[in-house]
């Protein structure tokens, strides 16, 4: 946290703290959220202000209780960002949208330097850890990211009990949908009300994963136990 904030980067969650889903790596509360709150998008863009920074990253919950799934707020806090911190470089950390593209064309008029949205595991073990997402849509929605000439990103996972052939196949899925950021870190257990953790990998084979994907054609590869999905955004957008 201190590295990203002492570059002048910093994550933001929009649209609540309370998301419509359980996924069961993730400590987020899980419920019934509040209607998302109008002055939000000046609330974030005057705090990227306040704070200087130089790249901002946006995430959210998931709002599958809205019938956009927030996908208007959304891009309303990217307009509102760009137009009060015009200097500002920007990520977004987008959910599925359950794949709709007509709701991720609405983020993607904004014009964000880079979209991303998080594979999380492999195919095999994403049904029991997400609820709702899937990896074929997930695959989906970051090659149709890609396909309107945005910078597309993904995160994953490793600790899990995902297999090393596994890893590799997921590298090449995402590659095949041209996408261009891959982000690898540990996953570790938040509550004991999560899934356990499989196993703790080697920072070794962090940097193995790293060289692999570099080699199979990323453009960007952050890869660390402590790596999480906004670790060096302000390098992605070069």
């Amino acid at each position: 946290m201190s590295e990203c904030w002492n570059k002048g980067t910093a994550t933001f969650m929009i649209l609540g703290e309370i998301c419509t889903r359980s996924c069961r790596f993730c400590n987020t509360i899980s419920g019934r959220p509040l209607p998302p709150d109008p002055n939000e998008p000046a609330k974030v863009a005057e705090a990227i202000q306040l704070m200087k920074l130089n790249h901002a990253v946006i995430t959210s919950v998931d709002r599958d209780d809205l019938p956009d799934g927030g996908a208007a707020h959304w891009a309303e806090t990217i307009k509102m960002i760009k137009s009060v911190n015009p200097l500002t470089t920007l990520e977004v950390l987008i959910p599925d949208f359950d794949g709709k593209t007509h709701l991720i064309d609405l983020i993607i008029a904004e014009k964000p330097d880079i979209i991303s949205h998080n594979l999380e595991t492999v195919p095999r073990l994403t049904a029991s850890i997400r609820t709702k997402a899937k990896y074929e849509t997930s695959l989906k929605v970051l090659g149709y990211i890609a396909s309107k000439n945005i910078v597309a990103k993904t995160g994953i996972m490793l600790g899990l009990g995902e297999r090393e052939d596994e890893v590799l196949g997921l590298m090449d899925d995402a590659l095949a949908v041209n996408c261009s950021i891959l982000t690898i870190g540990q996953y570790m257990q938040p509550s004991r009300q999560n899934i356990a953790v499989s196993e703790y990998i080697p920072p070794e084979k962090f940097e193995e994963y790293k060289k692999t994907a570099l080699l199979k054609g990323y453009h960007f590869v952050e890869s660390a136990p402590l790596v999480r999905s906004s670790y060096c955004a302000e390098k992605h957008v070069k």
